[in-house]
């Protein structure tokens, strides 16, 4: 968990207001308190995670069975997911811990319906090409493949250990060009 900056604090508040108005109008939360999702803090993830999009932290001792907004310690987002090529995806992200906070803590199949009507109907399918794009940009190393042109970015050389999952050719080593470094 990070602090986030002036800045991200200031475009995590404007995500939030464009969820939650949005939220106000989907028929599935009618009955839902929407409106208390306002009060639940807004933080970031470290820039390092390449896992984790968002993640829905309880304050501790709350009856897990009846969980509320006012349970909610925080709410953290990838910081990256603040870019603005990423804004599709960091509201549904957003939508998705939002149906946490709102007491679905499980990824059962009413909450996975509840998560499947955000009207962003592509934005669901960004997460792999979200995690790609960390990994990518975290990654010393890519495994390529020489038959088939897959690359594998990775933190360490595969050292001619590994095959490609496609075409089980021996994977080769190169330096990642597009390293990030800060």
């Amino acid at each position: 968990m990070a602090k986030p900056s002036k800045e991200q604090v200031i475009l995590l508040s404007e995500l939030r207001d464009f969820v939650i108005n949005v939220m106000l109008d989907m028929p599935q939360w009618v009955d839902a308190d929407v409106e208390s999702l306002r009060l639940v803090p807004l933080g970031v993830l470290r820039r390092n995670a390449t896992q984790r999009h968002g993640v829905t932290r309880w304050k501790r001792g709350v009856d897990l069975r009846n969980l509320l907004p006012k349970d909610v310690e925080i709410i953290d987002l990838h910081p990256k997911l603040l870019d603005s090529n990423w804004k599709a995806y960091s509201a549904f992200v957003l939508h998705h811990e939002y149906i946490h906070a709102l007491g679905l803590r499980a990824h059962n199949t009413l909450f996975r319906k509840l998560e499947s009507a955000w009207p962003g109907r592509s934005a669901s399918t960004h997460g792999t090409q979200f995690t790609e794009h960390l990994r990518r940009e975290k990654a010393v190393w890519l495994w390529c493949c020489p038959d088939c042109n897959r690359e594998f970015p990775r933190q360490k050389p595969s050292r001619k250990k590994y095959k490609c999952r496609e075409c089980n050719t021996t994977l080769i080593d190169k330096k990642n060009p597009h390293l990030v470094v800060t």
